[in-house]
């Protein structure tokens, strides 16, 4: 776990780092603010799109050639397209750069495959909080660096960015070892490896087609609100870089409390299902308190509060985890990972134009919040599935005790 968990937290410092200053880079080639909403919106539908056709594939590579290979290949493209996009000096170029990025990121679920290949099932959602709070970190030092950095100049962050992901590059190359052992390889399938075909199995899983949807539709929320975060604060509060760094450290911070320290002492009194419905509770409340807001400071507060909605991918990711087999943990996760990249296509094409129409209206306007009140709704739908599949797997826990059941014996 500690290797990993470096790989990660390095991982995510050098994106959070680029988040910042990325709406503002693209700004910087467009001068309207529905203009400016409109490219960030393709850039991020971009990156996006290609972490959705890769996650699968990297995924099932990984299940062929064992993690540590295929981690390395994805730090050395991702410190390529940090570079690339700070060299770039055309939006089209800068769009290409994005793309080769979105690629790269597919390491989320390879990371994820590692952390399951070394853990036995009652470990994983405690285990996925550990990573989660290794992102948090990531989150934290990131944007608040990249905040500080873009101040002083916009492309600089990406140079950091690219040092970072050089970094872990020599980290695994060097130190971070292996997690699959060959017995537990199998064959690359590329027909289950396409990330449609991909998806249809993640589907597939025992009892988890209604956290499939939870993880679309949480998913899609929270991809929406990093699409809107920057430019709305900008919009409405007259955030800069610094700001809207501080604010997402905010988010990292607390999430680093509640998955690296919280969460396994929640785990032993709620179960990961029942917590998994109380997250989508608070944050549903979260979304529509950030949408109502009317000062800057009240963003960080409900920031503060939303203690359990930080659990809920975690928790969801570690039961789908646990219902895939071991040697398909790769292909699993890439599936998760790609299903989260499908919802980061869909976010900007339904955030972006949500904020540019907002756009115009002054701050005090409550219709502001319109994307962020669109993510609530989001989050309810999530809500019912949580509600749903418990049900489910109560009914099914009450048939394999009733007397005289063949399965209670088997």
């Amino acid at each position: 776990m500690p290797f990993i968990m470096l790989t990660v937290l390095i991982d995510m410092m050098a994106i959070g780092v680029i988040i910042p200053v990325l709406p503002p880079l693209v700004a910087a080639f467009s001068e309207a603010p529905a203009d400016q909403a409109y490219w960030y919106g393709v850039a991020a539908c971009t990156f996006g799109a290609a972490t959705f056709v890769f996650s699968p594939i990297l995924g099932a590579l990984s299940d062929q050639f064992g993690r540590r290979r295929v981690l390395l290949l994805c730090f050395f493209g991702l410190a390529l397209s940090f570079f690339g996009t700070a060299l770039a000096t055309t939006l089209s170029g800068l769009i290409a750069w994005r793309i080769v990025g979105g690629a790269m990121q597919a390491n989320a679920g390879i990371a994820s495959a590692y952390v399951a290949d070394i853990s036995a099932p009652e470990q994983r959602a405690k285990r996925f909080g550990l990573l989660g709070a290794m992102m948090g970190l990531g989150f934290i030092f990131g944007p608040v660096v990249g905040g500080l950095l873009g101040a002083i100049n916009l492309h600089l962050p990406f140079y950091v960015s690219g040092a970072l992901a050089l970094l872990n590059l020599a980290y695994g190359y060097f130190v971070l070892p292996e997690s699959l052992p060959e017995d537990r390889r199998k064959p690359l399938d590329w027909r289950a490896a396409n990330p449609v075909a991909s998806l249809g199995k993640l589907a597939q899983l025992r009892g988890m087609g209604p956290l499939v949807g939870v993880v679309a539709f949480s998913g899609l929320a929270q991809f929406v609100l990093y699409t809107c975060w920057v430019l709305y604060g900008r919009f409405k509060f007259g955030w800069g870089p610094s700001e809207s760094g501080w604010s997402l450290a905010a988010v990292g911070l607390v999430a680093l409390a509640v998955q690296g320290f919280l969460l396994g002492r929640i785990l032993k009194v709620i179960s990961p299902p029942r917590l998994a419905v109380v997250g989508l509770v608070s944050s549903s409340l979260a979304y529509f308190l950030w949408g109502a807001a009317t000062e800057g400071w009240m963003m960080f507060v409900v920031i503060g509060v939303n203690i359990f909605g930080v659990t809920v991918a975690t928790t969801v990711q570690s039961m789908i985890s646990s219902a895939a087999d071991s040697k398909s943990q790769g292909q699993t996760m890439g599936a998760v990972t790609s299903l989260n990249s499908l919802m980061a296509v869909l976010a900007p094409v339904l955030g972006a134009p949500l904020l540019a129409v907002v756009s115009h209206l002054p701050p005090s306007d409550w219709r502001m919040g319109a994307p962020f009140f669109f993510c609530a709704a989001l989050q309810l739908v999530s809500l019912y599935l949580a509600v749903l599949h418990l049900r489910q797997q109560r009914n099914k826990d009450q048939g394999l005790r009733l007397p005289g059941n063949p399965a209670k014996v088997s």
